[in-house]
Formats: C-alpha cells, structure tokens, sequence
C-alpha cells in the first residue's frame, strides 16, 4: 500500500511505501471495542466520594435510651436512615475500573485503525513536518492546504518538538501526539492523521520490533 507525499504547500511531491504490518490489518469491531472500553475506563478519574456511617462525624451518643420514650430504638444519630447520616451503598473513591488488556491485542487494535485511516484516505503524509520558531499562523497556513483542511486532524510527531507542540496547540480541531504515544482514543476522535516520512519510520521502529 503507498500513500502520497504532500509538500508544506499542499502539492503532491512523492509516494511512499506504507508497512502492511501497521497499514493493511483486517477489522475486528469485537476487538477494537475492547481495547476502547479499556482505554477509557483506564483514563477515568475517581472524584466521587460518600462517607459510611463510621466516617460521618459525631454520632456516639445514643439519642435516648431503649425503652420507655415510646419513640423507636436508635443507635446513632448517624445511621443511614436518619437525616445527615451515613450514605448506604454511594459512590467510593476506592472503587477501582481499571481494566487490562494484553498489549498484543492493543497494539492490534491501534494497527486496525492506523489501517482504516490508510483505506479511507483519512491519512496524510507530508514530506516533513517542522517549525523554527513557536508559531501558529504558519502551522495553521500548512493545514488549510492539506487535505484535512477545515476537519479535525491529529499530528504524529516522529518526536517531541516544543516548537511543533506550541504552535498547534492553539488550532481548532487539531491534536498533536508523539508517535510512540499513538492510542485507539486519540486516533478515532480526529478524522484525519498528519504524520511525516520519518513518523512512519518512527512507527516501524517501536510497534514492529
């Protein structure tokens, strides 16, 4: 499978050879769904927190003694039935949703969409990506000429570039990753993938050792 080799000026200058490894795998929804449910279940943050009726403050003292108040028995003022008690069965920061998934199967998953990016011409490669200087206009000039213009895209970086990450991070519609830390969420929340000829190389080096 090649893939077109665009210029900063959004003209065709080449072609290059795309590793079937990583570009030609075949679908598994069944997969894919897994390793999504994973990444985003391990990207979720625990806020929500209930205190039980033994971390509720106060509470020691029985309210009135057993018998002879014609009132019914209690323990404790916080219990869960009274007002401003312990919360019975609430959310809990200790609760834990991680979820594992052999790297194998999500390096598979990150290859099927990497390959679905490929066939639906939603990947555009560039002969090089680069900036001398911290500057947005420039970035977003190159964009507008590309074929992702006006959609989301993702840049992948070959490797961290400050440059790169200050300029782009302040345009619409557009994310920026180093190649290694590629994931299936990131991928599927941008329409297009932006990476250079030495991403692809870069791509090669870490997932196909």
């Amino acid at each position: 499978m090649k893939a077109t080799v665009y210029n900063k000026e959004g003209k065709e200058v080449d072609s290059v050879s795309l590793p079937k490894g990583i570009f030609d795998v075949k679908l598994n929804s069944d997969l894919l769904h897994q390793v999504v449910v994973s990444q985003m279940a391990n990207k979720r943050q625990i806020t929500a927190h209930t205190k039980d009726r033994s971390e509720v403050r106060g509470g020691g003292k029985k309210p009135w003694r057993q018998k002879g108040t014609g009132r019914a028995r209690h323990g404790s003022i916080r219990s869960p039935i009274w007002r401003g008690g312990g919360i019975t069965f609430g959310p809990r920061k200790e609760r834990v949703f991680e979820k594992d998934v052999p790297k194998k199967m999500r390096r598979k998953a990150l290859f099927m969409v990497l390959s679905e990016k490929a066939k639906g011409d939603l990947l555009v490669v560039l002969d090089k990506i680069q900036a001398d200087k911290p500057k947005t206009k420039e970035i977003a000039k190159t964009l507008n000429k590309l074929p992702c213009k006006e959609n989301s895209c993702l840049i992948a970086l070959p490797e961290y570039d400050k440059n790169l990450f200050l300029s782009s991070r302040n345009i619409k519609k557009t994310g920026i990753v180093e190649a290694r830390n590629l994931n299936v969420i990131d991928l599927m929340a941008f329409k297009y993938l932006l990476m250079s000829k030495d991403t692809i190389k870069t791509l090669e080096k870490t997932f196909l050792k």
